[in-house]
């Protein structure tokens, strides 16, 4: 009978088809790839990206007519929620996925890789995110989780001829899968506490219950396995290999919407299912915002390699955005926390794509992901120069780069909060901010100061498809730096009726 009740609202036969026309658009557009890479000619297959790409700017369209319609839909008896929260994210996740289409049109095709395969299993990890966005009960949340997760593992493995590109796919899978289990554990825990999966049932149990141990147990194990979604110390072991084996456009796409859709599943998470439970995930956030960022900062000044110092760069960033919601429960802290972290994503989502861009299209000529090859970058290609310095002085918050605003954000929350731990916090960042231009200042020497190695000078042919997500996201980064109210507005915390259960 218990369970018969917990899926009456899911059997509901009322569906808002305008609600679930984003998700349906990008399903649709899945099955066409499917086909048209059954029925096309080997040397048509080019087309599959094109078909993505389409796919991905179509899904856009009902999201802004729901945007302009202004209604919160709510379905599923409360388990999938559309509201503003959920359109903003959606927006980021789609446009993300869609330059990494650009990303990944030339490389897949030179690599002489799959290509059908290759989109129907970005779009579908695409769409987990999506629906990431908009669930609000474990059972959806964990599908989606899913859902994203099982095509990124195959993503990372896709060279499968190269021995570090089977290494990423494997560590992956194997952490993946195990944070999985320690996460499905501690929803199962909650089931049996609150007797539903909803989240707005699971805060009214907690709110009764108090700080029980079951319950602290419970937010820990899902706590735990989202820290490993988004590379949080000590659960990051798996991003930098991975991120150096899998091919480089699967490495931005894995570092930007797979890491946001983390995040947006911990914010829906502490927004509507644990509110009441400050005490145990705020001291739990501290300590893993202040070791991510240090441990990634640290580790990311002896690379050599670029990539891999922007795994440890994107593991940092992490400790950023995790800043906020070490205070995310306090009263006068809880707007901006939710505002800034908002914030802090999509301007990562921005110039971490366009700093992947340039990675891949300096490695077009010098076939090296050292940081050595871009010794005298200025001298052969001072566009490609020019945007890659933008993009690093963003990520190290210089003004009046996006990612200045970004970490105004994030210390404005912590700060507002107005307690000691916060005040601590703020400082640990502020010394991480420093010890980060260390790294990015590295790579900016070597394009400017340093001279092109062999005194090989020519230029650097740049595709069309790179062209377009350079001039994207260096125009995204310059536009959020120079006009924030793009993004803030966004953040009010009063918008997302959805997201706070309200």
């Amino acid at each position: 009978m218990l369970l018969a009740a917990q899926l009456a609202p899911w059997s509901s036969p009322t569906l808002d088809y305008h609600a679930l026309a984003p998700e349906m658009v990008l399903a649709g557009t899945v099955v066409i790839i499917l086909i048209a890479d059954l029925f096309l000619p080997e040397r048509q297959k080019w087309a599959t990206s094109t078909i993505a790409g389409l796919g991905l700017l179509a899904t856009l369209v009902p999201i802004l007519t729901l945007a302009v319609n202004g209604q919160d839909r709510v379905m599923f008896g409360g388990g999938y929620v559309v509201d503003n929260f959920s359109l903003v994210l959606k927006t980021v996740f789609i446009l993300a996925g869609y330059i990494v289409i650009l990303l990944s049109t030339t490389y897949v095709e030179e690599g002489d890789y799959y290509q059908g395969e290759y989109y129907f299993l970005l779009l579908t990890s695409v769409l987990g995110m999506v629906m990431m966005s908009s669930s609000r009960d474990l059972v959806s949340i964990f599908v989606a989780l899913e859902l994203l997760s099982i095509p990124a593992y195959m993503l990372a493995a896709w060279r499968k001829r190269d021995v570090k590109s089977n290494e990423a796919g494997v560590k992956y899978l194997l952490l993946g899968v195990f944070a999985s289990a320690v996460m499905l554990y501690g929803m199962s825990l909650f089931y049996g506490i609150a007797g539903t999966t909803l989240l707005t049932g699971i805060s009214s149990s907690i709110a009764k219950a108090g700080n029980a141990p079951i319950i602290s147990l419970a937010i820990v194990f899902i706590a735990v396995g989202f820290a490993f979604k988004v590379s949080a110390v000590p659960f990051h072991t798996w991003a930098p290999d991975t991120y150096e084996g899998a091919p480089t456009p699967v490495t931005a796409f894995l570092s930007v919407a797979s890491k946001a859709a983390g995040f947006v599943a911990l914010l829906t998470l502490l927004y509507v299912g644990f509110p009441s439970a400050t005490d145990v995930y705020q001291p739990m956030f501290w300590v893993l915002s202040a070791l991510t960022m240090t441990v990634g900062n640290v580790l990311a000044l002896r690379q050599t390699n670029i990539v891999r110092m922007l795994a440890y760069s994107s593991i940092s960033q992490g400790g950023f955005i995790l800043m906020p919601l070490a205070v995310a429960g306090e009263p006068l802290a809880r707007a901006d926390a939710l505002r800034a972290v908002i914030t802090y994503i999509i301007v990562y989502a921005a110039t971490n794509l366009g700093a992947f861009a340039v990675v891949l299209a300096v490695a077009r000529k010098t076939r090296s992901g050292e940081i050595s090859s871009y010794d005298g970058l200025f001298s052969y290609a001072p566009g490609l120069a020019t945007v890659m310095t933008i993009f690093l002085a963003s990520l190290a918050g210089v003004p009046p780069l996006g990612g200045w605003i970004a970490k105004f954000g994030v210390f404005n929350a912590v700060l507002s909060a107005g307690t000691t731990a916060g005040a601590v916090l703020a400082v640990i960042g502020a010394v991480n901010s420093v010890i980060a231009f260390g790294y990015y200042g590295r790579v900016m020497r070597a394009m400017w100061m340093s001279d092109a190695p062999d005194g090989d000078t020519s230029p650097i042919r740049v595709p069309q498809s790179l062209f377009l997500a350079l001039g994207l996201t260096t125009a995204a980064t310059l536009l959020i730096g120079i006009v924030p109210q793009v993004v803030l507005r966004y953040g009010d915390l009063g918008s997302f009726t959805g997201a706070l259960g309200r």
